[in-house]
């Protein structure tokens, strides 16, 4: 890294993206496995960048799952109307489970990640180096981290899916405007579902789920890595760098995986809706064509645009968060520690 003297803050924003701060800051963590510290760093990372947006999280839900009130709404009315019913806590319900979730889902995607790539380099050198192999592992690893976790996505989807008006709550308690059961939490919502359907109710929707999460995880390394590779080696260590290709690699990969994003998150909460608008879906394949028939092709893009409204923050966010704590944990940037390694 560049020794050269300049203000204090540039000095030490390098040193996080490259990976350089001083291992007497945490001498705790330097003999931690690595694995171990890419599950942490993961994992912090994944909370903070959860966390910021789950505001337009809730939105995007309500919109997908064409809530009542909410389904012809913008953005900006739907955060009003949310507010007028929910107060402020409205924004984050459901967070808690979408972090719980996240957490263990972000930690378990870098260190797979970071497994199956090193994996693939040692055992199936006539891949190469390149993108392709950024593909590959990122699908595996996206398909890893949603089968662990995936009843804690179901469990934040319904939690969100409710909608009750709190401004009922001045007299004996508050009322719930869409009539289908209120969960009061994480817990509430995974007992609730087991005892209906038993563990294969927990996954009901994952189909669409792995369908969309394997190339939505695999395109976003691909192309994050991709564009990297036309960056000039002196800025490879920027931060600006890194999350305007990881918000473009966001915003490609929703783009073309987020129709199956819509038929999963219809297909958990179908057991919420009202009888006369409950439609079962056999399948991935079943939910696409009725939901075009039925409602029209422009549903299987609902809440896309709410969709671009949080992931440039979010990945902004969490590629920063990650890339501290990786510096702070002292994690070897990826590009040194494992392509050597083919």
């Amino acid at each position: 890294m560049s020794s050269s003297q300049g203000p204090a803050l540039s000095t030490n924003v390098a040193r996080l993206a490259d990976g350089s701060t001083s291992q007497k800051e945490v001498p705790f963590v330097v003999n931690l496995p690595l694995y171990v510290k890419e599950l942490i760093a993961g994992g912090a990372a994944g909370a903070i960048a959860k966390t910021s947006v789950a505001p337009l999280e809730r939105i995007k839900i309500l919109v997908q799952t064409r809530t009542a009130g909410f389904h012809s709404l913008g953005v900006y009315q739907s955060l009003r109307r949310l507010l007028n019913h929910e107060g402020v806590r409205g924004f984050y319900k459901g967070n808690g489970a979408s972090v719980l979730r996240i957490v263990p889902y972000a930690a378990l995607h870098y260190m797979t990640y970071e497994q199956y790539r090193c994996w693939i380099l040692n055992n199936y050198s006539a891949l190469g180096t390149g993108s392709l192999v950024d593909l590959l592992a990122g699908s595996a690893a996206g398909g890893t981290a949603v089968l662990c976790t995936y009843p804690l996505d179901l469990a934040r989807t319904k939690l969100a899916y409710q909608v009750v008006d709190r401004r009922c709550s001045l007299g004996n308690g508050i009322k719930n405007i869409h009539g289908p059961p209120t969960y009061s939490g994480i817990h509430n919502v995974l007992k609730s579902v087991y005892k209906q359907g038993g563990a294969r109710a927990l996954y009901r929707g994952v189909g669409p789920t792995l369908v969309g999460i394997l190339p939505y995880a695999g395109l976003k390394f691909y192309i994050y890595e991709e564009l990297k590779s036309h960056v000039p080696d002196e800025h490879q260590t920027s931060i600006p760098m890194r999350l305007s290709c990881g918000a473009m690699a966001g915003l490609f990969g929703q783009t073309l995986t987020y129709p199956l994003d819509v038929v999963r998150r219809q297909m958990q909460v179908e057991h919420l809706q009202p009888s006369s608008h409950s439609v079962r879906y056999r399948n991935t394949m079943d939910g696409l064509t009725t939901i075009v028939r039925n409602q029209g092709w422009r549903q299987l893009f609902a809440g896309l645009s709410i969709n671009y409204f949080k992931i440039v923050p979010s990945v902004a966010i969490g590629f920063t968060a990650y890339d501290t704590m990786k510096a702070w944990l002292h994690i070897p940037p990826r590009q040194k520690s494992k392509v050597p390694a083919a």
